[in-house]
Protein backbone atom coordinates (compact mmCIF):
# COMPACT_ATOMS: atom_id res chain seq x y z
CA UNK A 1 0.00 0.00 0.00
CA UNK A 2 1.34 3.58 -1.26
CA UNK A 3 2.74 5.66 2.05
CA UNK A 4 0.58 8.42 1.12
CA UNK A 5 -2.39 5.89 1.83
CA UNK A 6 -1.13 4.53 4.95
CA UNK A 7 -0.54 8.12 6.66
CA UNK A 8 -4.12 8.53 5.58
CA UNK A 9 -5.71 5.36 7.21
CA UNK A 10 -3.20 6.22 10.55
CA UNK A 11 -5.23 9.22 10.64
CA UNK A 12 -8.39 7.88 10.30
CA UNK A 13 -8.06 5.51 13.15
CA UNK A 14 -6.34 8.16 15.08
CA UNK A 15 -9.52 10.10 14.62
CA UNK A 16 -11.70 7.32 15.55
CA UNK A 17 -9.43 6.91 18.48
CA UNK A 18 -9.98 10.66 19.13
CA UNK A 19 -13.86 10.83 19.06
CA UNK A 20 -14.91 7.84 20.81
CA UNK A 21 -12.88 8.77 24.10
CA UNK A 22 -13.25 4.72 25.28
CA UNK A 23 -11.49 1.96 24.48
CA UNK A 24 -12.18 0.52 20.93
CA UNK A 25 -11.69 -2.83 19.40
CA UNK A 26 -9.25 -3.42 16.43
CA UNK A 27 -12.72 -4.94 15.06
CA UNK A 28 -14.32 -1.46 15.84
CA UNK A 29 -11.75 0.33 14.39
CA UNK A 30 -11.38 -1.70 10.84
CA UNK A 31 -15.48 -1.46 10.51
CA UNK A 32 -15.44 2.52 11.43
CA UNK A 33 -12.35 3.08 9.55
CA UNK A 34 -13.71 1.09 6.47
CA UNK A 35 -10.33 -1.72 6.44
CA UNK A 36 -11.14 -4.73 5.74
CA UNK A 37 -7.73 -6.25 6.92
CA UNK A 38 -7.58 -6.22 11.03
CA UNK A 39 -4.15 -7.22 10.86
CA UNK A 40 -3.37 -3.76 8.65
CA UNK A 41 -5.32 -2.24 11.17
CA UNK A 42 -3.47 -3.14 14.21
CA UNK A 43 0.01 -2.81 12.47
CA UNK A 44 -1.20 0.55 12.18
CA UNK A 45 -2.38 1.09 15.68
CA UNK A 46 1.06 -0.19 16.52
CA UNK A 47 3.12 2.46 14.26
CA UNK A 48 0.31 5.37 15.90
CA UNK A 49 1.62 4.20 19.24
CA UNK A 50 5.06 4.11 18.20
CA UNK A 51 4.42 7.77 16.88
CA UNK A 52 2.79 9.02 19.97
CA UNK A 53 5.64 7.71 22.55
CA UNK A 54 8.15 9.10 20.69
CA UNK A 55 6.58 12.34 20.17
CA UNK A 56 6.93 15.31 22.66
CA UNK A 57 3.61 16.20 23.36
CA UNK A 58 1.45 15.11 26.34
CA UNK A 59 -0.69 12.30 24.13
CA UNK A 60 -0.35 8.55 24.10
CA UNK A 61 -2.08 5.92 22.20
CA UNK A 62 -2.82 3.05 25.06
CA UNK A 63 -3.74 -0.82 25.69
CA UNK A 64 -6.80 -1.29 27.73
CA UNK A 65 -7.95 -4.92 28.13
CA UNK A 66 -6.82 -5.97 24.56
CA UNK A 67 -8.47 -2.83 23.58
CA UNK A 68 -6.50 0.97 21.88
CA UNK A 69 -7.68 4.35 23.91
CA UNK A 70 -6.14 7.71 22.85
CA UNK A 71 -4.88 8.93 26.54
CA UNK A 72 -2.85 11.58 28.28
CA UNK A 73 0.80 10.60 29.58
CA UNK A 74 1.66 11.13 32.78
CA UNK A 75 2.20 13.79 34.25
CA UNK A 76 -0.48 15.46 32.77
CA UNK A 77 -2.79 13.22 33.28
CA UNK A 78 -3.01 13.69 36.81
CA UNK A 79 -2.84 17.16 36.37
CA UNK A 80 -5.68 17.99 34.48
CA UNK A 81 -7.85 14.78 35.81
CA UNK A 82 -10.14 16.96 37.56
CA UNK A 83 -11.59 18.53 34.36
CA UNK A 84 -12.69 14.89 33.16
CA UNK A 85 -15.90 13.90 32.78
CA UNK A 86 -17.38 11.10 34.42
CA UNK A 87 -15.82 8.20 34.99
CA UNK A 88 -16.23 4.86 33.51
CA UNK A 89 -17.21 3.42 36.56
CA UNK A 90 -19.40 4.13 39.75
CA UNK A 91 -17.95 5.63 43.29
CA UNK A 92 -19.75 2.74 44.90
CA UNK A 93 -18.34 -0.07 42.06
CA UNK A 94 -15.15 1.49 42.88
CA UNK A 95 -14.92 1.11 46.13
CA UNK A 96 -16.16 -2.25 46.15
CA UNK A 97 -13.50 -3.04 43.18
CA UNK A 98 -10.73 -1.87 45.84
CA UNK A 99 -12.08 -4.20 48.06
CA UNK A 100 -11.52 -6.89 45.92
CA UNK A 101 -8.35 -5.96 44.95
CA UNK A 102 -7.16 -6.42 48.26
CA UNK A 103 -8.17 -9.15 48.97
CA UNK A 104 -8.79 -11.42 45.87
CA UNK A 105 -9.34 -14.35 44.99
CA UNK A 106 -12.49 -13.99 47.41
CA UNK A 107 -16.39 -14.97 47.42
CA UNK A 108 -18.94 -13.01 46.52
CA UNK A 109 -20.31 -14.60 49.83
CA UNK A 110 -17.70 -12.87 51.73
CA UNK A 111 -18.17 -9.37 50.23
CA UNK A 112 -21.77 -9.47 50.59
CA UNK A 113 -21.38 -10.31 54.25
CA UNK A 114 -18.54 -7.22 54.21
CA UNK A 115 -21.49 -5.12 52.34
CA UNK A 116 -24.68 -6.24 52.34
CA UNK A 117 -26.97 -7.06 49.33
CA UNK A 118 -26.34 -4.05 47.47
CA UNK A 119 -23.28 -5.56 46.23
CA UNK A 120 -25.07 -7.35 43.92
CA UNK A 121 -25.67 -4.13 41.97
CA UNK A 122 -22.02 -2.74 41.66
CA UNK A 123 -21.04 -6.61 40.95
CA UNK A 124 -23.09 -6.52 37.47
CA UNK A 125 -21.57 -3.33 36.52
CA UNK A 126 -17.98 -4.33 37.16
CA UNK A 127 -18.45 -7.65 35.12
CA UNK A 128 -20.65 -5.48 32.57
CA UNK A 129 -17.22 -3.42 32.21
CA UNK A 130 -14.83 -6.18 32.55
CA UNK A 131 -13.42 -5.38 35.79
CA UNK A 132 -13.72 -8.56 37.47
CA UNK A 133 -14.60 -12.03 36.77
CA UNK A 134 -16.40 -14.83 38.36
CA UNK A 135 -16.34 -18.60 38.69
CA UNK A 136 -18.98 -20.63 40.20
CA UNK A 137 -17.58 -21.87 43.69
CA UNK A 138 -20.38 -24.41 45.45
CA UNK A 139 -23.03 -22.22 46.12
CA UNK A 140 -21.30 -19.15 45.98
CA UNK A 141 -18.76 -17.26 43.50
CA UNK A 142 -15.41 -16.51 43.16
CA UNK A 143 -13.95 -13.58 42.34
CA UNK A 144 -10.79 -12.01 40.67
CA UNK A 145 -9.57 -9.10 38.92
CA UNK A 146 -9.33 -9.02 35.33
CA UNK A 147 -6.42 -7.96 32.81
CA UNK A 148 -8.40 -5.46 31.59
CA UNK A 149 -8.41 -3.94 35.98
CA UNK A 150 -4.38 -4.02 35.97
CA UNK A 151 -4.30 -2.41 32.65
CA UNK A 152 -7.00 0.46 33.29
CA UNK A 153 -5.07 1.28 36.97
CA UNK A 154 -1.76 0.48 35.90
CA UNK A 155 -1.54 -2.72 38.51
CA UNK A 156 0.92 -4.86 37.87
CA UNK A 157 0.50 -8.96 37.75
CA UNK A 158 0.53 -10.08 41.15
CA UNK A 159 -0.43 -7.11 43.69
Amino acid sequence: MPENSESESMKLIEAVLFVTGRAVSIDELAEASGIASKGYVEGLVKKLMEKYSASDNALAVATIGGKYMLTLKEPYASKVNSLAGAPEISKSALRILAYISRKEPMLQSDLVKAFGTSVYEQMKELKEKDFVKTEAYGRTKRITTTQKFREYFNVPKGQ
